[in-house]
């Protein structure tokens, strides 16, 4: 009892507040209480939640107030401690930061009576009743406690309150990147239910985990350690006894995985107990009416139900007493305070990044499953139908008929696809529909690329710009010569071997298989030359020597003198 008293003492006085605002005001008969209520009092009075996660609620984005975090988590005598980090998390407006107040009051006192006396107001964490959200971002209490295990050894414990999820302002990405976080960082995450556990509770955690060890950078076998799901207003202890006796049995059966159970279920269950070392469940009576429905009630124990104050002080305990703290771990290695600071920067990082796929809600994930669906459907109707019309056993087929033909079979894959139920509405389905229609139009370029390849003159192209190339630069190269001009008929000579050169290459690349870059660069010259140069040589020669003149006029007969001594 000694060594208890000496403790809860040393708890009192120690001094790491890092703030010397406090947000609270006290009633005024603060005076007449307990000195030990009074001191708790005067410690809350002085230490106050601090803001270390701020969300940006325009562009839906979070960021770490670094200095806040390293006052925090970088104090001399909690520096080097190993930590304990325990988080509340779950739906908004479902008492988070109103149970994250009995911890504090459990943490200043240390003692059998920590639940306070029936008049004492509840204070730490700011909460309030009624249905908008009061908490955003990621909140921390800005005192560190430093608590000596039964081993001997002294831990920091950090408690920490989120921001609700499934908040009217919050995307699914919001709500996951919390979720993730205050997971990733925690050793003991509750997760804040209410009534029951649903199978969309779990789809979210699912999720959310999924989206937490994503940003990990190594991937444990379990990566997080104690996930405690803490269901409140539970209201069928004949079933299941509220505690933690009560809670066990009821998530063994909850998170059961049956033969009988469809794939799905089955997954979630699995990848809930992939990810967490230490799974438990408390089941937590409703507080009472006057709790959920008086606007004035403050905290004070006289409003609350008798029921729920006796399992809260069981519930506080199991998280925090001495011998029930968890170790932040990462990797099997149990990390300090200054390394926790590090942690949490380095997440922060990847969630302001776009390196991880954004979480979207279930309508919208299976709109774009059904939408892509519909797209895949449209497009392979559209390549089987022009493998009957171009595939690779079918002869070369004219560009203008071709590109006929892409065109009638286009809209009709982009009939097929508006014909198909989906969901999400118009303006969302349009976007995949461009989608369909680009990927069509490059299915169809690959498609004339195919056709242009069984053109015997179009695979002769190479070789016979080629030939051209040497055999105008033989002719320069002689006429030059014989007029003695010797230095261009030297350049032509070159330009000549280059192209018998570059013609040899060709022809063993074609033949052999190898060196297909060196190919295609000679083909792509070759077709800019021949594009670029002797096409338009020979549109330049045709409009100015029209075809007619090259035929010859047939000659009149004369009539002989036979023919005309009969007309006479």
């Amino acid at each position: 009892m000694a060594a208890e008293e000496e403790t809860r003492l040393k708890q009192r006085n120690h001094k790491n507040s890092i703030f010397s605002e406090g947000g609270h005001r006290f009633p005024s008969d603060a005076s007449q209480m307990m000195p030990e209520e009074e001191d708790y009092l005067l410690e809350v009075g002085r230490a106050r939640p601090v803001q270390i996660v701020v969300a940006n609620e325009e562009e839906h984005s979070f960021t770490l107030q670094e200095e806040a975090l390293e006052r925090l988590l970088l104090q001399e005598e909690v520096q080097d401690l190993h930590v304990v980090v325990v988080c509340v998390a779950g739906a908004f407006r479902k008492g988070k930061s109103f149970l994250l107040d009995f911890m504090l009051r459990y943490m200043y006192k240390q003692s059998s009576s920590w639940v306070g006396s029936e008049d004492e107001p509840l204070t730490g964490f700011t909460w309030r009743g009624g249905c908008e959200r009061e908490t955003t971002g990621i909140l921390a209490w800005s005192e560190v406690f430093v608590v000596e295990k039964p081993d001997g050894c002294k831990v920091a414990v950090l408690l920490i309150d989120t921001q609700g999820a499934f908040d009217s302002q919050s995307t699914i990405k919001d709500c996951a990147t919390l979720f993730a976080l205050s997971t990733m960082t925690s050793s003991v995450q509750v997760y804040n239910l209410s009534q029951n556990v649903q199978e969309d509770d779990l789809q979210h955690l699912q999720l959310f985990t999924e989206y937490g060890r994503l940003a990990m950078e190594e991937v444990y076998e379990k990566p997080f350690q104690t996930l405690m799901f803490l269901i409140r207003d539970w209201s069928y202890p004949y079933e299941h006894p509220y505690g933690l006796d009560g809670g066990r049995s009821f998530l063994e059966k909850r998170l059961q995985v049956k033969q009988n159970q469809h794939e799905e279920l089955q997954n979630v269950r699995k990848h809930i107990h992939s990810c967490f070392s230490n799974i438990g469940c408390f089941l937590l009576p409703h507080p009472g009416l006057k709790v959920a429905t008086n606007p004035q009630f403050d905290g004070r124990l006289r409003d609350i139900d008798e029921e729920f104050k006796k399992e809260l002080v069981n519930l506080v305990p199991t998280l925090l007493s001495p011998e029930n703290l968890v170790e932040k771990e990462i990797g099997g290695v149990k990390i300090t305070c200054r390394d926790l600071l590090h942690y949490f920067k380095a997440y922060m990082k990847i969630y302001q990044g776009e390196e991880l796929p954004h979480p979207k809600s279930m309508l919208q994930a299976t709109a774009e499953a059904n939408n892509l669906a519909a797209v895949a459907g449209a497009k392979d109707m559209y390549n089987k139908s022009m493998e009957q019309v171009c595939g690779g056993d079918k002869p070369y087929m004219s560009p203008v008929e071709l590109e006929r033909r892409h065109v009638e079979l286009r809209q009709a894959s982009v009939r097929h696809f508006r014909s198909v139920k989906k969901m999400g509405g118009e303006e969302f389905c349009r976007r995949y529909q461009e989608q369909l229609e680009a990927e069509l139009d490059e299915a169809y370029a690959n498609f004339g690329k195919h056709n242009d390849g069984k053109n015997i003159f179009y695979a002769a192209r190479t070789p016979a710009t080629l030939f051209a190339v040497m055999f105008i630069m033989y002719v320069v190269s002689l006429v030059t010569g014989f007029v003695g001009i010797n230095s261009v008929a030297a350049l032509c000579n070159l330009v000549m071997g280059v192209a018998l050169t570059a013609l040899c290459v060709w022809a063993y690349v074609k033949y052999s298989g190898e060196f297909r870059e060196v190919g295609g660069v000679i083909d792509k010259v070759a077709g800019t030359l021949w594009e670029q140069v002797f096409y338009k040589l020979f549109e330049v020669a045709r409009s100015r020597v029209p075809l007619g003149s090259l035929i010859p006029v047939p000659r009149p007969r004369l009539a002989s003198n036979n023919n005309v001594k009969k007309k006479n």
